[in-house]
């Protein structure tokens, strides 16, 4: 999945405004400009081998947010925009200190999987020789970054309560304070001549996981390489490991995108998927991101209704929850709870789990038709159902099936049980919100009006009204006649 961020404040900063640092080394030499940070970047690129097209530039004046890059002269469906050599990918193999992340690989494994590339960022940031620097002095102390994880926690429960959001920021607040104490801060102290333990402090680490989280890429795996009988999966592994792309991560992000990342052997290429008329901003994407994941992810949601993949994400728990309220009796309750029981112990829902709906109904429909199956199945026929382990006749788990049921045509044609507790769980998914969908559709409609919000209270609105569409077309479409 490739990373793109929408947000960067290029400010001037002491690093490029030093009379030692303007002659850049060799024979790049600077010429006058409003924006040296930027100058001195693109005077990186040139000497790292990053051959960008005549037909564009890069600039703050004229793009969606902060720093993009526009078209001077019209490009052409499948016009090469730039190209980026591996050697200018900074990654762990490409820091000055790979030799010692590769020493140290077996006590800095982690979750994310994250931690050299962090551990080589933290390094290079703090470096001022470093032949990085040009680069990642465009974010000056990360302070452009503006993720949820960022807000205060009465910020993220009053504008965020029931995106889904919410949860997800308290898991990435504890996994990195714990990935901090447990390996990065003993690694500083072991290696207390390259870091310094009162530098490279927890906050410095967590706004290099909102970087990475934000800015970095990801190079896709080609299925047709991978060998289900080899128990050796070090070569893919190596394959997914995060790395920042210098060029590629100042391109904004739109749904409706006009460029696309290609990774070939020696290099990565921006290639235009569509004519880009002169004027026209160069976007990139990252992958079918609903808003709650652009916010989560990189600070920003596309106003609405411009994300044609924005998603409602309906928690597992709270159709268990819908079924036990309709339950008229404890041996209904019990037998309800022996179906859910099986459903996780079959993989099929969990208690952490998301049943996922788009623009076109649902996106999860084998694991949303087995749970209202099962949940719907009279006592006799779970009996038979977990006997069999869950398994049944094919045509019952047939794919093609499943999805037409729970389309937008699909849903209306349910049974009345499949309805009722569906319609049941999407009344219970409503009320998580702090706010009704009456409310943001007047925000919606007097933004730029009337009603001034922060970038925050936008974002944040976008998502919550997006899903609360989606949310609302379920309703209609599984009301009880």
């Amino acid at each position: 999945m490739v990373h793109v961020v929408l947000f960067s404040s290029l400010t001037s900063c002491n690093m490029a405004s030093d009379p030692k640092q303007a002659k850049l080394d060799g024979d790049c030499r600077l010429g006058i400009s409003e924006d040296p940070v930027l100058d001195r970047f693109l005077c990186w690129c040139k000497k790292a081998g990053i051959k960008l097209s005549s037909k564009v530039f890069m600039t703050k004046h004229g793009t969606v947010s902060d720093y993009g890059m526009l078209a001077k002269e019209d490009i052409e469906e499948g016009e090469e925009i730039f190209s980026i050599p591996r050697t200018a990918l900074l990654s762990q193999e490409t820091t000055a200190i790979h030799a010692l992340l590769e020493k140290e690989k077996d006590s800095l494994k982690s979750q994310s999987g994250w931690v050299p590339l962090l551990l080589a960022l933290m390094f290079e940031y703090n470096k001022t020789d470093s032949y990085w620097n040009p680069y990642l002095s465009m974010w000056p102390d990360f302070i452009v970054i503006d993720q949820p994880m960022f807000w205060t926690k009465e910020e993220r429960e009053a504008l965020l309560r029931g995106t889904g959001i919410t949860e997800a920021v308290e898991k990435d607040l504890q996994n990195i304070e714990k990935e901090y104490n447990d390996i990065i801060l003993p690694f500083i102290q072991t290696h207390s001549d390259l870091f310094d333990p009162e530098k490279h402090m927890l906050e410095l680490y967590k706004s290099l996981v909102a970087f990475v989280m934000a800015y970095s890429f990801q190079e896709p795996i080609d299925d047709d390489d991978d060998d289900d009988d080899n128990d050796d999966d070090s070569t893919d592994k190596e394959s997914t490991l995060p790395m920042m792309v210098p060029v590629a991560d100042i391109l904004n992000h739109v749904a409706n995108h006009n460029a696309n990342l290609e990774y070939e052997v020696d290099c990565l290429k921006m290639i235009s998927i569509r004519k880009i008329h002169r004027g026209e901003e160069v976007f990139n994407t990252y992958g079918d991101l609903a808003n709650w994941q652009l916010l989560h992810m990189y600070g920003f949601a596309e106003p609405y209704p411009s994300n044609r993949n924005d998603t409602v994400d309906v928690l597992m728990t709270t159709i268990y929850k819908a079924a036990l309220q309709a339950a008229n009796s404890d041996t209904e309750r019990s037998i309800l709870r022996d179906k859910w029981d099986l459903l996780c112990h079959l993989d099929i829902a969990s208690n952490d789990g998301a049943f996922v709906f788009g623009c076109s109904g649902s996106l999860t429909e084998e694991e949303l038709y087995t749970t209202l199956k099962v949940l719907c199945m009279s006592e006799e026929h779970f009996k038979e159902f977990k006997e069999n382990k869950g398994w049944e006749e094919a045509e019952d788990s047939d794919e093609e099936v499943m999805a037409m049921s729970l389309s937008n045509e699909g849903i209306p044609k349910l049974s009345f049980p499949f309805k009722q507790l569906l319609w049941n769980t999407i009344v219970l998914s409503v009320q998580l919100y702090s706010s009704d969908i009456k409310e943001d559709m007047q925000l919606i409609q007097n933004m730029g009006k009337n009603v001034k919000l922060s970038r925050r209270e936008q974002w944040a609105l976008y998502v919550r009204y997006g899903q609360k569409v989606i949310l609302s077309n379920l309703l209609q479409m599984t009301q009880p006649h």
